[in-house]
């Protein structure tokens, strides 16, 4: 397995925040900061501090944090925008502009060729005042390939460190994905970075199908939060990036709080089915499945639940096996008889069928009533 050659931007309290209805505080974002850099996350996008004093200042809380990610912020391609970033004192600046022909015509209402020059302008401008910057694509997925090319290639010779492109608008399939990247990998001078919306639920297999085929910087959101169906998900490319590029610098046991600080923050739960950070993503229920685990937890987990800071769960219902109800009576320090096992089975399968929990006191109380009845 080739090892990939990727770092992380966050994006969450950026992109994240703009999901409908989210607003981060000053002090929530400095705790999702802080611990996005625990992860090891490379590059934390800020905020956009054009937007408001408050998102300046929010931006300068997080500078002022002092933490090993490099802090970046996003800006048009606008001197104002710029010089709002650099007195935040950023690592990075992400300019961007849209470069289909939709957004040019219904934005800009100008050629792209006049587009493009004014944003090189401020390329030059944000490197020539010491800052990294990202040249970024809006709405690429829908631009004409050549033209990106040229862009980038320009970006490139005015000092852009990067270059970026979004599938703004979610449209694009993993096999779509990959041709793009080695289309554009093919002569470009400088790291790309990708950015994947959810709209048709392929944002994190974009990411790592691009990050498997040469994509460098890759675009994350905690809980996959962000506009419509959100972004790529953070617990989940990181996982990825783990088990199939072979990257292991990033701290995975922190995913489980930091999703938690954040689904606390945005208002927005965690589904249970989430994968990585989900109250199910380690849970089992099927007898057989159990019993396997038992025995060997590789047969039906290919993640550890510790390394994400999770913890497997046994569930019982109408598919729990006496195996798994041994198990747990056990861990839960009752060592009762075989009949009497088979008995609580009996009640769990019939509970679950009618759709009854088996929570924690229900199951105590169905110990307490085998004791009784079975020895009666």
């Amino acid at each position: 397995m080739k090892k990939w050659n990727v770092e992380i931007c966050d994006v969450t309290l950026r992109d994240g925040e703009q999901t409908p209805g989210v607003s981060f505080s000053a002090e929530e974002k400095c705790r999702i900061a802080e611990l996005l850099d625990s992860v090891g996350v490379d590059v934390i996008e800020a905020g956009f501090p054009v937007v408001s004093k408050n998102e300046a200042a929010c931006v300068r809380k997080i500078v002022d944090l002092d933490l090993d990610a490099r802090i970046c912020c996003l800006s048009r391609a606008l001197k104002d925008d710029i010089d709002c970033a650099i007195r935040c004192d950023i690592d990075m600046v992400s300019i961007f502009i849209a470069t289909s022909d939709l957004h040019m015509k219904i934005k800009y209402k100008k050629p792209r060729e006049e587009v493009l020059a004014g944003a090189l302008e401020m390329i030059e401008y944000a490197h020539d005042h010491g800052l990294q910057v990202r040249f970024a694509a809006e709405d690429a997925s829908r631009t004409d390939l050549s033209f990106l090319r040229e862009m980038y290639a320009q970006g490139a010779e005015y000092g852009a460190n990067y270059v970026s492109y979004a599938d703004t608008v979610g449209c694009l399939t993993p096999l779509e994905m990959s041709r793009v990247v080695d289309d554009l990998l093919t002569d470009l001078p400088i790291p790309l970075c990708i950015h994947c919306h959810d709209d048709m639920g392929c944002a994190t297999a974009n990411t790592i199908t691009a990050a498997e085929r040469g994509a460098y910087q890759l675009h994350t959101t905690v809980n996959g939060i962000g506009e419509r169906a959100g972004n790529a998900s953070l617990e989940e490319v990181l996982t990825a990036v783990r088990f199939k590029g072979g990257v292991d610098r990033y701290d995975l046991s922190h995913l489980l709080t930091l999703s938690t600080a954040v689904s606390e923050a945005s208002g927005i739960p965690i589904s249970k089915t989430k994968a990585i950070v989900g109250e199910h993503a380690f849970a089992h229920e099927s007898g057989i499945h159990i019993a396997a685990l038992i025995e060997d937890s590789s047969t039906y987990e290919y993640i550890h639940p510790a390394l994400v800071g999770g913890q497997r769960h046994y569930i019982l219902g109408k598919h729990t096996g006496k195996k798994a109800v041994a198990h747990i009576l056990r861990s839960m320090g009752h060592e009762i008889s075989e009949a009497q096992i088979c008995w609580i089975l009996d009640q769990v399968k019939s509970r679950g069928e009618s759709k009854c929990s088996i929570t924690h006191d229900l199951l105590l109380s169905l110990i307490h009533q085998a004791e009784a009845e079975v020895l009666r």
